[in-house]
């Protein structure tokens, strides 16, 4: 039985007073909702103050980027080891990342290697431009994704990932892929990509999740599909009523 896993991709918003405020805010709300891995993702500055109040709490929090490099001269990353002890998740393969900071498929591999290496969690984000999407090429360049971010990533390791489908079309638009195309494609071109490179078992209790303009009103209808597991969520995170009605949509349907 896989567990539905709700995270909450704050991207670049809420000072670090913001954020301290709004998980000790948030935190009650969510505590019903066991049945739920739930997640919050916020920036870096922030990170510790949140690790600070969640200590002890069943939720996580995960950040939202690493270098794949241990340490060294590289201005503005941030090293695995600087996010032991504060996070248990972080996102890897953003659109957002593979965009503005130029992230390649090579990248994320070996983000997702050196975040094992240290103890982190990776949810892999994969996704397809409206292009591809239109060019009826999205099962063939998601699957491309999967196999490449997943490049000797042993079957024992794929227990500690989560990949997260995010058709770029849909991210920050108002626009989201219906539930049944998305559950076709998280079926086919990512859990059908992992059950091709390691087996029944390992795809069978992959962890896969929707995200793309996901909100209160349609989180049950994407939650009632058999292969999606929950959602990396963007803006309706940012807002404690929102992200609790997403949470507690999943805890009812799953």
């Amino acid at each position: 039985m896989r567990q539905t896993i709700i995270a909450g991709n704050w991207k670049m918003y809420k000072t670090v007073a913001e954020s301290v405020d709004f998980v000790r805010q948030l935190l009650p709300r969510l505590e019903p909702f066991s049945n739920v891995e739930r997640v919050v993702c916020p920036t870096f500055v922030a990170l510790a103050p949140v690790a600070d109040v969640l200590r002890g709490s069943a939720v996580k929090v995960g950040a939202q980027n690493v270098a794949f490099n241990k340490e060294g001269a590289y201005t503005s990353q941030i090293a695995p080891g600087m996010l032991q002890g504060l996070v248990e998740y972080v996102i890897i393969g953003h659109s957002e990342a593979r965009k503005y900071l130029g992230e390649t498929d090579e990248d994320i591999n070996k983000k997702a290697k050196i975040a094992l290496e240290y103890g982190l969690k990776p949810i892999i984000a994969v996704g397809e431009s409206l292009e591809t999407y239109e060019a009826g090429q999205t099962a063939a360049f998601v699957g491309g994704q999967v196999r490449a971010a997943l490049s000797g990533i042993s079957a024992e390791q794929m227990a500690s990932i989560v990949i997260a489908y995010e058709p770029i079309w849909a991210i920050g638009t108002g626009k989201n892929a219906s539930a049944d195309l998305a559950n076709q494609i998280i079926s086919g071109a990512v859990r059908g990509t992992v059950r091709d490179l390691y087996g029944d078992a390992v795809a069978g209790a992959l962890r896969i999740q929707y995200g793309g303009s996901v909100k209160p009103d349609n989180m049950a209808d994407y939650m009632s599909q058999p292969d999606i597991d929950g959602a990396l969520v963007g803006g309706a995170s940012l807002k404690l009523d929102d992200f609790t009605k997403l949470v507690e949509a999943a805890a009812q349907v799953k």
